[in-house]
């Protein structure tokens, strides 16, 4: 499995003096090895549809592409990157809270697996349909969910999928309507989950979840999509996710659930596209402020928002100046306090020094407020 960091020392001195600062820099090689190693270990009724949201790079969903991957969008734009892929109907879902009609007419162009929210997706495709649609249903299970960070919103109220207790009411809805079936379930009820063990529990729970709807409903699936929440290490120290002990847990849920003789979806995006990246910046100075270190870099939450949003830093170092002792508070270069990357132990650093943030591949650039005081874009470079 990946390290923390996709390139070494000397990679990333060559890569900031060839392309400058700030830049993110990304591994092909890293991404076809995280993607080989989940897929090896999981069954094969198990597919994966990598979440463009992770990173868009044209590039990595090329790679992706090529190696079998199918695609989870969120948006036109995603479903116009994967459409330029040429792939054949069938490798590609959509989901989202709020699709506009543009986006279902692309989809359906495209030959796209819905995810439908509610009843006005189902409306909605029902009356753009000219022809039966299969599509999946997502469901916001009434089971607790295990998530460090709020990102999805736990079990409590959700703007994503149709609440598991309103399903019958929505099913009675959707009886009369003329193209739509649902023939499939989506359930998304992790985030960045390193224990194989946890995410077994939760997908057991939506299996258990998919056979009472099938039994009380007579709903028949086709698929049953458990959604991402693959995690990867972000600090020294933290054990990977066991993909072997997922796989085999997957295989022994499957042979328990002999009702289900469809297949299994995972929408890894972090776990696949993280480990390949790192992030380049150089320190414009360091400042002294009433007992706290400051390092001033040059970019900050406009190229990494998730330190802001988790609380959780991305792992840096100091590019050949070794481990130290230090504790600096990392700052961008935006007019604002919100502006942090994260507390952390660094050796002495100075101005010029080059900082590399790893495992940047996945929620970096593709999260960033770029658009926030317009400093420049960073570049993004694809290395094979």
């Amino acid at each position: 499995m990946a390290s923390l960091f996709a390139f070494d020392d000397v990679a990333c001195q060559s890569l900031s003096e060839t392309h400058g600062t700030p830049c993110f820099a990304y591994s092909g090689d890293v991404a076809e090895g995280q993607f080989r190693a989940l897929r090896s270990a999981l069954p094969a009724r198990v597919r994966v549809a990598y979440a463009v949201k992770a990173n868009a790079h044209g590039a990595l969903l090329a790679r992706f592409a090529s190696l079998g991957a199918s695609f989870d969008c969120a948006s036109i734009g995603e479903l116009k990157r994967v459409e330029a892929l040429g792939l054949p109907p069938g490798r590609t879902f959509f989901a989202g809270p709020g699709k506009r009609e543009a986006e279902l007419r692309k989809a359906l162009a495209m030959g796209v697996r819905i995810q439908a929210e509610g009843f006005e997706d189902l409306a909605r495709v029902d009356a753009l349909a000219d022809r039966e649609i299969a599509l999946n249903l997502r469901v916001h299970p009434a089971f607790d969910i295990d998530e460090g960070n709020r990102i999805i919103g736990g079990s409590g109220p959700s703007a994503f999928g149709v609440d598991e207790e309103e399903v019958p009411a929505l099913l009675a809805q959707a009886a009369n309507l003329r193209h739509v079936r649902i023939r499939g379930l989506h359930v998304f009820a992790a985030s960045n989950q390193r224990d194989a063990s946890k995410l077994l529990a939760i997908h057991g729970a939506v299996l258990d979840l998919a056979k009472r709807l099938s039994e009380r409903h007579g709903l028949v699936f086709e698929q049953i999509d458990l959604g991402g929440g693959l995690g990867v290490p972000y600090a020294p120290g933290q054990a990977p996710l066991d993909v072997q002990a997922l796989g085999e847990g997957l295989s022994a849920l499957l042979a328990t659930h002999p009702w289900f003789d469809g297949e299994l979806i995972l929408e890894p995006g972090r776990f696949l596209a993280g480990p390949c990246g790192v992030y380049l910046a150089r320190v414009v100075r360091i400042k002294e402020s009433r007992g706290t270190r400051f390092a001033i870099l040059e970019g900050g939450i406009n190229h990494l928002l998730r330190p802001l949003l988790t609380g959780e830093p991305f792992p840096v170092k100091a590019v050949g100046k070794g481990t130290g002792e230090p504790s600096y508070t990392l700052a961008g270069p935006l007019c604002t306090s919100l502006d942090r990357l994260g507390e952390v132990a660094l050796p002495e650093l100075a101005a010029g020094d080059l900082l590399a943030f790893g495992s940047t591949g996945a929620y970096g650039l593709s999260e960033g407020m770029t658009h926030f005081l317009s400093h420049p874009v960073p570049p993004e470079i694809w290395v094979d």
